[in-house]
């Protein structure tokens, strides 16, 4: 199975972690399976930024992006060329190496 590097974050994974993941699970998926409680206000329906990643390592490893999901990133915090909104993103075979931005654009956190 692939393995998932997560790059430590303050707040939700503050020492980084490995994880591994199905192919075919969502990045967002594979990171609640493993207690790493990501933002995803949304319900994971690509309705939103909250669960916004950077994929460091493994990027051209994932699914295509949607026309929707380029016109919510384009809202997303810390955009970079190679983000993605978890929920939409993925595991394909591939390692990946995925940073959580530091801030959401989220007003106020749900209790997921």
């Amino acid at each position: 199975m692939p393995i998932i590097k997560i790059l430590p974050h303050p707040e939700y994974c503050p020492q980084g972690t490995e994880i591994t993941a199905t192919p075919g699970t969502s990045i967002c998926e594979a990171l609640l399976e493993n207690h790493i409680a990501i933002e995803h206000a949304c319900d994971m329906s690509c309705a939103c930024t909250t669960c916004h990643v950077v994929v460091r390592e493994g990027f051209a490893s994932l699914n295509e992006l949607d026309e929707n999901e380029e016109d919510l990133l384009d809202r997303a915090w810390g955009l970079e060329p190679n983000s993605r909104l978890s929920c939409q993103a993925f595991v394909a075979q591939k390692d990946l190496v995925v940073e959580i931005p530091k801030y959401s654009i989220n007003h106020a956190k749900e209790n997921h």
